[in-house]
């Protein structure tokens, strides 16, 4: 058994390329091999989200606080709430974020395919998030 404390894994910003606005990267887990597991909470300010990517063994999120929203490549942006879980399957293009007037705070749990958690697209354009999400 292993316990990290959580002083030892000091918050961190996510990186530009990758995300618009401001967010907050808090390392959970990567579990060394043979487990394939990596989470990380995650913290969106207002308007921020990620860039469209896909996972190659999928990923699942679960929302803590906040009001967020996800949408798959050519469906509906969705919201989400807290409680709520969402899986994306393997190869999905997705992105996933708070909404423009609320912060969301996610866990977001995948595994890497050798060594490969991420699969980073283009950026969401501020017209693909200002569409009106579907319940």
């Amino acid at each position: 058994m292993e316990i990290t404390k959580a002083a030892a894994q000091p918050s961190r910003r996510a990186k530009a390329e990758w995300f618009t606005g401001t967010v907050w990267q808090d390392p959970i887990v990567e579990a060394p091999a043979p487990a394939r597991i990596k989470a990380v909470r995650v913290t969106f300010e207002p308007g921020a989200r990620t860039a469209w990517h896909t996972h190659p063994l999928g990923q699942t999120l679960h929302v803590v606080t906040g009001v967020g929203r996800a949408q798959v490549w050519g469906g509906p942006v969705r919201e989400i709430r807290p409680g709520d879980t969402v899986w994306i399957p393997p190869h999905e293009k997705h992105w996933h974020g708070a909404s423009p007037e609320n912060g969301m705070v996610h866990i977001a749990l995948h595994e890497h395919l050798d060594g490969v958690h991420v699969d980073w697209l283009e950026h969401v354009s501020d017209e693909q998030y200002a569409v009106a999400p579907s319940a």
